[in-house]
């Protein structure tokens, strides 16, 4: 296969990496399992160019992106609508896409395995026509986002701390508000702090998909939370064991429209890490089996692998 990679210089562990010689690294595996990677590195602010003119290259057999999980979404969001497989490296903050792909997060094991790996499909869910891969919420997810993003920090980790502060700031005054479900069984009427709608249920004790073949949205509600609720559904998450808590309910539905009746005016939302403006009514829906992907295979390693410098944990609070 003649495979195009398009790597975010700006995105994730890549900031901090010799990319020239990665890319020379990449290319030899990828000969190794008999296709030829085009390798090209370019600045965050040309990643969404640089992707489609990849995906649109006459004679390209898929597309291989690199960068934080927002850079993944747009590569999907290119793939998707272009129909292009789509093959992912793990060098964000949580990989939360390629970690349901099963795609390894060490990079050499990963380059291996996706080098070594087959076209497949997954599916794709869309939030008004915009598709995204992991997942959309309302609430306190997006007031995290939106206080870590007036916070400065240079690496994973820091993202990481900046992540923990917002969420001390998030908890001082959480927010409440009214929200409708819409689904074929009727319409539900609650009182919210949050809402969250992923590509596919989530794992046991995972903030990721187990899988990504199911065909279902999975629906997660937080109650109307006060700040010592909210502050123990955190620490739920960071033990996996959210599930169990009485704050959170979940369904699984092919289709839900969300109706905010008393939005405000500058209200967000984040969809697959990144802060947009919330509309009114968001219809949401899962699209089966409409992404093509290049699926990892697990693949012997050479001797002198590259170490991903930032181990990646296998849980969080905020996606990026």
């Amino acid at each position: 296969m003649r495979i195009i990679a398009v790597l975010n210089r700006d995105g994730g562990t890549l900031r901090t990496m010799d990319l020239e010689a990665f890319c020379a690294t990449a290319i030899a595996i990828f000969a190794r399992h008999g296709h030829e990677l085009d390798c090209r590195i370019v600045p965050g602010r040309e990643v969404n160019a640089a992707i489609r003119k990849a995906a649109t290259t006459s004679g390209v057999d898929a597309v291989l992106a690199g960068g934080g999980d927002g850079t993944i979404s747009t590569a999907a969001g290119i793939a998707y609508e272009t129909g292009i497989p789509l093959a992912v490296l793990p060098v964000g903050t949580m990989n939360l896409f390629a970690r349901a792909l099963k795609v390894p997060l060490v990079l050499d094991e990963a380059l291996e395995a996706i080098a070594a790996g087959e076209i497949g499909a997954v599916d794709i869910a869309t939030a008004n026509g915009r598709p995204f891969v992991h997942q959309f919420g309302v609430g306190v997810h997006a007031r995290l986002v939106r206080i870590r993003e007036h916070m400065t920090y240079g690496s994973r980790v820091g993202k990481m701390l900046a992540s923990l502060r917002a969420i001390g700031a998030a908890a001082i005054n959480p927010p409440q508000f009214d929200a409708e479900f819409h689904t074929g069984t009727g319409i539900e009427t609650r009182r919210v702090s949050g809402i969250a709608v992923s590509n596919n249920p989530l794992g046991e004790g995972q903030i990721h998909a187990e899988r990504l073949d199911g065909g279902m949205l999975g629906v997660y509600v937080a109650a109307s939370l006060s700040t010592s609720a909210l502050l123990k559904l955190v620490a739920d998450v960071f033990m996996g064991t959210w599930r169990t808590s009485p704050a959170v309910t979940e369904k699984e539905v092919t289709e839900v429209t969300l109706r905010f009746p008393r939005r405000k005016r500058g209200a967000h939302a984040v969809i697959d890490g990144e802060l947009i403006k919330l509309d009114r009514s968001v219809t949401l829906k899962i699209h089966p089996g409409a992404l093509k992907v290049l699926r990892p295979k697990p693949a012997l390693l050479p001797q002198g692998h590259i170490e991903n410098l930032e181990p990646t944990r296998s849980r969080g609070v905020a996606s990026d």
